[in-house]
C-alpha cells in the first residue's frame, strides 16, 4: 500500500497571510530587544539627571547657609567694626 500525497495548492491570499506571520514572528523579538534597550538608556539618563539634581541641591543648601550665617546680626556688627563702623540703634526705624 503506497500513501499518495496531494499537492495542497496555496492561493496568493494564502502566502501572504503566512508571509505575514512568519514576519511578525521573526520580528517581534527584535522590537521588544530594541524597546527595551531604549527603556534601559532612557532610565540611565534619568538617573544621571537625578544624581546632578541632588548635587545641585546640596551646593545650594550649602550655599544658603552660608547666607544666614553672613546676615546674621553678629557677622553684621564684626564686619562693621573690621572697617570702622559703629552701630547706632538710633538709626533703626521698626516698620509694622
Amino acid at each position: 500500500m503506497t500513501k499518495t500525497r496531494r499537492k495542497v495548492k496555496l492561493h496568493k491570499i494564502d502566502k501572504f497571510l503566512i508571509g505575514i506571520i512568519v514576519l511578525l514572528l521573526v520580528s517581534s523579538p527584535v522590537v521588544i530587544v530594541y524597546s527595551k534597550s531604549v527603556l534601559s538608556k532612557s532610565n540611565i539618563e534619568v538617573e544621571k539627571m537625578r544624581k546632578k539634581i541632588e548635587k545641585q541641591e546640596t551646593i545650594n543648601e550649602s550655599i544658603t547657609m552660608k547666607i544666614n550665617e553672613l546676615a546674621s546680626l553678629s557677622s553684621v556688627q564684626d564686619i562693621a567694626k573690621e572697617y570702622g563702623l559703629t552701630y547706632q540703634n538710633d538709626n533703626i526705624i521698626v516698620v509694622k
